[in-house]
């Protein structure tokens, strides 16, 4: 059977399906069902906004933190420890045992290890002089 391979910067909403649903069964008859489901805490401004907060998501007993942000006037109060927090509470009541995260950035990498995260790999010169490192913490 012929093949040919197709680099693109657009792939079709049916692309990524058929790649997602191969891995995903593949992994599913190796290690079991992922269960992944989605978590955020969102932070909301008087007018029930969101302007920042946490997304990720919890699978095969993980949680995992994909994107948080924190607006400049709300930095350096400890949101970062809060929002942690609530994700990582509801990952437990999940049945999580432990949760990830990455950074290039300094100072949320000591916010992370302020609440607990180690170090676990390390990417340097990730992006100019900055590392990349990734952090987990038992939950």
């Amino acid at each position: 059977m012929p093949i040919r391979l197709d680099l693109t910067a657009s792939p079709s909403s049916d692309d990524l399906d058929v790649i997602l649903k191969g891995l995903t069964a593949y992994n599913e008859a190796e290690v079991g069902a992922a269960d992944r489901m989605p978590v955020a805490v969102l932070i909301r401004d008087e007018q029930g906004r969101t302007i920042g907060g946490l997304s990720g998501y919890t699978s095969w007993g993980w949680l995992f933190t994909q994107l948080l942000f924190i607006p400049e006037t709300l930095r350096g109060q400890g949101m970062a420890a809060k929002l942690l927090d609530q994700a990582e509470s509801e990952a437990r009541r999940r049945g999580c045992g432990g949760a990830w995260i990455d950074t290039f950035n300094p100072l949320a990498l000591k916010a992370y290890q302020r609440q607990g995260y180690k170090i676990f790999g390390e990417l340097p010169a990730f992006v100019g002089d900055r590392t990349r490192t990734f952090l987990k913490k038992a939950l």
